[in-house]
């Protein structure tokens, strides 16, 4: 399938950070290149740098994927954007072809073959009732003990007072968060260690503690009524916790299903030594929204963010849980459009409605996915930068100062895709120019 040409645009939002664009940019000329060429699929040349041997860099424009034999450890790098933006400009600096150069078909087979193998290792994988059921019910027990003492902990919270946590130092936090890691809930533990910087850092800790101290109680009871848990309630509990998913939990055919998606944004959340990204996908066809998580650890690098405002066909499962569902792609997407604008945004009422109605179904939900008509407005000394919808209400932004997004939209009425949380709005996407 033939991948629909980039637009600078798409470019630009490809590039990990403002500096790899800025020098991807200066590197955009054909002086350095050599060995260009471009296929539907494939995009490819050789960069001369600092050194004897040009790198060699390849583009997958359906994926998209990147390898450039630069040292790098950004993805795409400076290298990669700056061909992209050779192609795009369509001046005959990047010729098409009917065959890609040898360094980049070998590549491109590579991957081929890696995928290949992947998929018939998954469908060769032993499935084995008896040891899953086993590991299962140890995982279980484990799970079980550890929250118990949880539980024991959250009394003596109880006893105390909630006021009392805030004396406490941060090891006396770190020490519970050790306990539930042993206890396999990693997920848990991670809320408790968030926790012990809240209650110094927010001016609402104590409304904040007493809601998250809430959330860990039901938490408790919920799991020792596992077995009378509807699919749904069992799903968002265990993501929770931490239980992750396997191949196993995932083989139900009512789960996987193909359709095009738009790629509504991504954000990306970096927790000590874990990366997390966050994908949020509309289907084209039924309007159902699901997000697609990926993570790394240490240096790993995470994968390459799908382009907002893309389109893509790629089948996907879902994992048991309320709506919106997590999912995960089990194919390589193929991009069917770019920048495609986002749909009409409702109010902020809406939003709030929309996060309401998550509780509702996930009580432990710390966002709903939303879209909101209305403008940008800076930080000002009296307060943080905001959004506010055609009524008049705002909503506080979260994350970094939107300065970039201002740029965007020239503070005009748009349509913002974002994260609603508890204490406000992290935008995601921007229509510029939206009707």
């Amino acid at each position: 399938m033939a991948a629909p040409r980039w637009s600078l645009a798409a470019v630009e939002k490809a590039a990990p950070d403002a500096s790899s664009l800025s020098a991807a940019r200066k590197l955009a000329l054909p002086g350095p290149w050599s060995e260009t060429g471009s296929t539907d699929a494939l995009l490819w040349g050789r960069c001369q740098g600092s050194g004897k041997t040009p790198y060699q860099v390849s583009i997958d424009l359906t994926g998209p994927a990147y390898r450039c034999s630069c040292p790098s450890r950004k993805f795409p790098c400076k290298h990669a954007l700056a061909l992209l933006l050779l192609w795009v400009r369509s001046d005959g600096a990047v010729a098409d072809a009917a065959e890609p150069a040898g360094f980049a078909g070998d590549w491109a087979a590579t991957r081929a073959g890696r995928a290949a193998e992947e998929s018939v290792a998954t469908a060769r994988r032993p499935a084995d009732p008896q040891t899953r059921a086993r590991r299962i019910e140890e995982r279980r027990a484990t799970m079980s003990t550890a929250l118990d003492d949880f539980a024991q902990w959250l009394a003596d919270i109880a006893r105390s007072g909630t006021a009392a946590t805030r004396r406490q130092p941060w090891a006396w936090w770190d020490a519970a968060a050790a306990r539930l890691v042993d206890g396999q809930l990693p997920g848990l533990a991670e809320r408790v260690r968030d926790m012990s910087s809240a209650v110094s850092r927010r001016d609402d800790w104590a409304d904040h503690l007493l809601t998250e101290v809430g959330r860990w109680w039901l938490a408790v009871q919920a799991w020792r009524r596992w077995d009378d848990l509807d699919p749904a309630t069992r799903g968002d509990l265990r993501t929770y916790l931490g239980w992750s998913w396997t191949v196993e939990d995932l083989d139900a055919p009512e789960q996987t299903n193909a359709d095009s998606w738009q790629v509504l944004g991504a954000h990306r959340d970096e927790r000590g030594r874990l990366k997390e990204q966050r994908t949020w996908l509309r289907s084209t066809s039924t309007g159902e929204l699901v997000v697609v998580f990926d993570f790394a650890g240490g240096p790993e690098p995470l994968p390459v963010a799908q382009l907002e405002g893309s389109v893509l066909d790629v089948p996907l499962i879902r994992y048991p849980g309320s709506a919106p569902a997590r999912a995960r792609f089990t194919g390589e997407p193929a991009r069917l459009a770019v920048e495609t604008p986002l749909p009409v945004g409702g109010s902020v009422a809406d939003a709030r409605a929309a996060l309401t109605a998550r509780w509702l179904q996930n009580p432990w939900a710390h966002r709903a996915p939303v879209l909101i008509r209305g403008h940008l407005v800076p930080p000002t000394p009296e307060g943080p930068a905001a959004l506010v919808d055609e009524r008049g209400e705002a909503v506080p932004l979260l994350g970094p100062e939107p300065w970039d997004l201002l740029a965007r939209t020239g503070g005009a009425v748009t349509d913002v895709f974002g994260e609603f949380e508890e204490t406000g709005l992290r935008p995601l996407t921007v229509t510029a120019g939206a009707p």
